[in-house]
């Protein structure tokens, strides 16, 4: 990476967590659809990143949002374990050429349904730990599978909106 992509980076990754502490944290569609689109940190991230980085990467912008949500690693974990699995999903789903070449994640690059598909799948993973780790327990099962499923959704909308309006 050049010196501008990742000063670049830095500051979309300063501007999702802003967003996200200061905007979205209060943005909640009847107490059951959450938008986190600070996972757009790490769904962003050059394809290049090593898995140790993007690991790294993941466990700050997780504690940065839990020390503002006050929840005590909740989002680490997810985000975490969002991160873990971003490769195995890229080569799984993203269908682009030469994938092993320098790719942008970007809905430009990538085309609307691929890059509502990654973005997807990739949010199902971190909501789905993180209202589970929320619940802490199976008897809440239908309510938490209702808020995994509309906070996917709303993620993924916010994020794929954030993207069509942005010029990349």
């Amino acid at each position: 990476m050049t010196f501008r992509e990742i000063v670049s980076t830095v500051l979309l990754f300063l501007l999702y967590l802003v967003l996200q502490i200061v905007l979205v944290r209060n943005l909640v569609l009847f107490d059951y659809a959450f938008c986190f689109v600070y996972i757009a940190c790490i769904l962003l991230l050059p394809n290049e990143t090593s898995l140790t980085w993007l690991l790294l990467i993941a466990f700050v912008t997780g504690i940065v949002v839990d020390t503002f949500y006050n929840t005590l690693g909740m989002h680490a974990a997810a985000t975490v374990l969002m991160a873990y699995s971003r490769p195995f999903i890229v080569r799984a789903q993203i269908d682009v050429p030469g994938i092993e070449s320098r790719i942008e994640f970007s809905l430009k690059e990538l085309g609307t349904g691929a890059f509502f598909r990654y973005v997807a799948i990739l949010a199902l993973i971190h909501h789905t730990a993180l209202f589970f780790i929320e619940a802490s327990s199976l008897s809440l099962i239908i309510p938490t599978l209702i808020r995994v499923i509309a906070s996917t959704f709303f993620t993924t909308l916010s994020i794929v909106l954030i993207q069509f309006f942005t010029r990349n």
